[in-house]
């Protein structure tokens, strides 16, 4: 084990401060659980203030299926003049648009209001375990090397660190292929014209991605225009259309199989691109992560230059930021007491030991331009269990987030941010319910009916939609 040089006591530690890693410190906290949420970088929120939409909290029907922390979370961004809401895509989604740049500052400010401790800049190096309990996190940062000693951990890592050094067991990615999904750099463009951009879909539906879903009985002309009276830019090109494809054929545009724009500010004009790709790497390791950088920054500059060249109201838009950091899609899931599977999401399975419910599309990026997605039965929703967040083999670990316990097709769903804040809200509820039972207890001894009392009390979704 590492020197230890300080030690500190907290009910519950967090380790990683995105959108599962916060929304669990805040339900912790907010059940009276002393909490440490920690997190490598100098900021929290991770995929929220990265410009990326907010996947996963509506379904394809329109029915919300995330409730509690994410809705204070957004009840504060609009508080700020930061929320623009749910938008549907006339593909299959329902997405929630924000200002990243104002939910850098609305996550900091709830989180604060629930008391969580903050520790910034700081590495989760080790873990101490005895007998299957992880008694503390070693954390390293420039003022020292600290034991935080906890009765409840968190793993919100997104690449399950703490759990994996913990003994809990693991996959990665695709065992039969050794692939993961590819990480993307999100990037901002201001000066967009929406009107000329959306009557360029209503005139060209050939280079988009639309009326995707059966269940919306919808031609591609009738989706277009469907975009273009909803009145805000939020299209998606596809790589199979003729624009995109042949940009691709002529060196114009890297290879990837979307450019997904989103609205982030109407008074700015300023909308986020989700489409630059890297694949066949492994997001686990850093030197791989790190020499993907320059390359992602290249995508950046050919993009921004393609949507201006050949992209209507894109032709006076200026390159306006970059997401704080790679995005990643898939490393580790860890495996806990229950697996969520490919037909559980695809058949929209309820549970009564649900504690989350998911809703976005079977959804998994390919290296290159493929990409494999498939709607959820009626376009409804499913439940996560319980077990789900308990990773195996070790009594007071939990996980939340995209290191859940799934199947990679389970995973591709469940790793968007609405689904792993509810699991955040689930994780930190139940450990809240661990330590004032028993702090040296096992998490499986919560009772799953009296945390779904809990959460649906905090205004989490649990029943009532398909």
């Amino acid at each position: 084990m590492a020197q230890r040089i300080a030690e500190e006591f907290y009910d519950v530690v967090v380790v990683g401060g995105g959108s599962a890693g916060v929304a669990s410190a805040c339900a912790a906290a907010r059940n009276g659980a002393r909490t440490i949420l920690v997190d490598a970088g100098p900021m929290i929120g991770g995929e929220l203030v990265s410009g990326i939409p907010v996947d996963g909290c509506v379904s394809s029907r329109g029915d919300w299926a995330v409730g509690g922390f994410t809705r204070e979370l957004f009840d504060e961004c609009d508080r700020m003049g930061g929320y623009i809401g749910p938008v549907f895509d006339f593909r299959c989604l329902n997405v929630v648009c924000v200002d990243p740049e104002i939910m850098k500052i609305a996550v900091v400010n709830v989180v604060r209001r629930h008391k969580v401790k903050m520790l910034l800049y700081t590495f989760a190096e080790d873990v101490v375990v005895d007998n299957g309990r992880v008694v503390g996190v070693v954390v390293l940062n420039k003022n020292q090397r600290t034991l935080l000693r906890a009765n409840v951990v968190i793993d919100c890592s997104g690449d399950g660190d703490v759990a994996c050094a913990a003994g809990a067991p693991f996959e990665c990615g695709d065992a039969a292929s050794d692939n993961l999904q590819p990480v993307t750099l999100v990037f901002r463009m201001v000066g967009v014209e929406t009107r000329p951009l959306l009557q360029f879909v209503v005139d060209h539906p050939e280079h988009f991605g639309l009326a995707e879903n059966p269940g919306m009985n919808m031609t591609k002309a009738e989706a277009a225009r469907g975009l273009y009276d909803q009145g805000v830019a939020k299209v998606f090109m596809v790589s199979d259309g003729p624009l995109m494809k042949e940009a691709i054929a002529r060196g114009e545009m890297y290879k990837s199989s979307m450019v997904a724009v989103t609205p982030i500010s109407i008074a700015r004009k300023e909308v986020s691109l989700n489409t630059t790709r890297i694949g066949r790497l492994d997001a686990t390791r850093t030197d791989q992560l790190s020499q993907a950088l320059p390359d992602l920054m290249d995508q950046v500059w050919m993009c921004a230059n393609f949507m201006r060249k050949y992209v209507p109201g894109f032709e006076n838009a200026v390159f306006s930021g970059l997401a704080p950091r790679i995005g990643i899609r898939e490393t580790r899931r860890i495996v806990g007491e229950y697996v969520l599977t490919g037909d559980d999401i695809m058949e929209a399975r309820k549970r009564s030991d649900g504690v989350a419910k998911g809703c976005h599309e079977l959804d998994i990026h390919l290296a290159d331009t493929g990409h494999v997605r498939s709607a959820i039965k009626d376009g409804g929703s499913y439940d996560i269990p319980l077990g789900c967040l308990i990773a195996r083999d070790l009594s007071n670990v939990l996980v939340a987030g995209r290191c859940l316990s799934s199947t990679r097709e389970a995973h591709s769903s469940a790793r968007v941010m609405g689904t792993c804040m509810a699991m955040g809200d689930a994780a930190g509820t139940a450990a809240a319910m661990m330590v004032q039972s028993n702090r040296e207890g096992d998490i499986r001894e919560v009772l799953v009916p009296t945390l779904r009392a809990k959460l649906k009390e905090s205004g989490a979704v649990l029943d009532g939609i398909l």
